[in-house]
């Protein structure tokens, strides 16, 4: 496992009919959509991070704004820099920007956890009894 401060990732993508606020029931627009771009900005933090077999990561909180609009057809691409780490728990701080500057910043936490374990809990957790 290799981690360490100030690691970045990054994560692009395109607009498409797909991804739009009006597709993704965000909106009735179709430009790029938030939980579109919450997904790069987390994809980023993900490719920031080296993790030993059997580890995984989860994204556990996100504070954003959203600040512009990126219309169909543009690139957007999102960068993740790991500002803390306490134990399992990452900092990072996220942005994401299209061909014509900046569209959304904010901080995003992970927490690594052993995948495994992890996956058995979920399932518990939803089983009746």
């Amino acid at each position: 496992m290799t981690i360490h401060i100030g690691a970045k990732g990054y994560a692009q993508t395109v607009v498409t009919a797909a991804n739009t606020a009006k597709a993704m029931g965000s909106g009735s627009l179709e430009v790029f959509a938030t939980p579109a771009m919450v997904a790069l900005m987390e994809q980023a933090a993900v490719n920031a991070l080296e993790l030993a077999e059997g580890q995984s990561s989860v994204g556990t909180s996100l504070t954003i704004t959203h600040t512009a609009a990126s219309p169909v057809g543009v690139k957007v691409t999102a960068a993740a820099e790991l500002l803390e780490i306490d134990r399992r728990r990452l900092v990072f701080a996220v942005e994401a920007s299209d061909e014509a500057g900046q569209i959304g910043a904010g901080k995003h936490e992970r927490f690594i956890i052993d995948s495994e374990p992890f996956l058995i809990k979920a399932r518990n957790r939803n089983q009746r009894s």
